[in-house]
């Protein structure tokens, strides 16, 4: 059996579900992740395509969109340390990170400002709080995990009212509303013939 047929195969699972290295099912990530390409090897676009769980003319648009390949012959061949690049620079431009103040809008996909300067702020622990806002253009709310050592340097920039934790469940001394057991004798114990 050739390496082509060994390879071929394993190339053909749909993109969305694939093996991991333990055998398990792994769903396919947003994007490519770059720690995957080995640097010092050279890949032809099929097995990028497999590489990563994408299609083959992906590989071929990032080809067109500035991915440089060793030679202009067939197959074309792209150098591992030019792949992972390409892929960092393509991940880097997209980023857009919150400046002090500001809370990621999921809908508008944009750092904002929130509606007002208000911010709640619920301590999840001494190290964490949890911050919800509403967005000034969409008006949903924008959720961001602080830490409590940072949240002195975003109250410079908005106004942050603090909530009080909810209660847990393991720390709740009365029953809960839809429970059917009373205060001391249950109905279990009234039902019963001679008790």
């Amino acid at each position: 059996m050739t390496k082509f047929a060994i390879w071929w195969p394993s190339c053909k699972r749909p993109a969305t579900l694939w093996p991991d290295r333990r055998g398990r099912a792994m769903k396919a990530k947003r994007g490519p992740n770059h720690r995957l390409v080995k640097n010092h090897r050279s890949y032809t676009v099929e097995e990028i395509a497999c590489l990563f769980g994408i299609h083959k003319n992906t590989v071929r648009a990032w080809v067109k969109g500035g991915l440089p390949t060793s030679d202009r012959r067939r197959p074309m061949l792209i150098m591992g340390v030019d792949l992972a690049a390409f892929l960092q620079a393509r991940r880097a431009k997209h980023k857009q990170p919150c400046k002090p103040g500001e809370i990621y809008c999921v809908r508008c996909r944009a750092p904002k400002v929130p509606a007002g300067g208000m911010v709640d702020c619920q301590p999840v622990s001494e190290v964490v709080g949890h911050l919800q806002a509403i967005c000034p253009d969409c008006y949903r709310i924008m959720n961001r995990w602080i830490s409590m050592a940072k949240l002195a340097h975003f109250r410079e920039q908005v106004e942050v009212a603090f909530r009080e934790a909810q209660e847990q469940l393991s720390n709740t001394i009365q029953s809960t509303v839809n429970s059917d057991f009373k205060q001391g004798v249950s109905d279990h114990a009234k039902t019963q013939p001679g008790k």
